[in-house]
């Protein structure tokens, strides 16, 4: 059964999935030095988001890894070259995020139509500012 070590937080959803596929789950986030190094070598493959930087290094002593997953867009926190050299698959999810970006775009959104942040700041020094704070009213109203 190949084994996947999971480095960074994923949705407990996710990795239930991953078990469902017949997949040995190894799920220690936050592991650095030794004990990521160890953690790789016993893996068919790695799950990473940001907090994890697969370097030359860490990728040249991987044992038998395979294939490195960033959940996420980018690749910058690994170092392809040293992967490529040891035939090691790297792959991102660019689409992964993509409601979770729109909701928070809303939320941005909402929250500067309202002046939310500004009202925030007054509230914590002690003033209510209601009339310069209030924003403006979104019924009726296309942002």
């Amino acid at each position: 059964m190949p084994r996947v070590f999971i480095s960074d937080k994923l949705e407990p959803a996710g990795v239930e999935l991953l078990r469902q596929a017949g997949l040995e789950i190894d799920d220690r986030p936050g592991l650095t030095g030794p004990a990521l190094q160890a953690a790789l070598q016993q893996a068919d493959g790695v799950i990473i988001r940001s907090g994890t930087r697969l370097t030359a290094p860490l990728l040249e002593n991987a044992g038998k890894l395979r294939v490195v997953v960033r959940a996420g867009v980018g690749v910058d926190n690994i170092d392809v070259p040293a992967a490529t050299r040891r035939g090691i698959v790297v792959m991102n999810t660019p689409g992964g995020n993509t409601v979770s970006t729109a909701e928070q775009t809303l939320a941005l959104l909402f929250a500067l139509a309202r002046h939310t942040p500004e009202a925030d700041a007054s509230l914590k020094q002690g003033r209510w500012e209601r009339g310069r704070l209030t924003g403006t009213q979104l019924a009726g109203k296309t942002l």
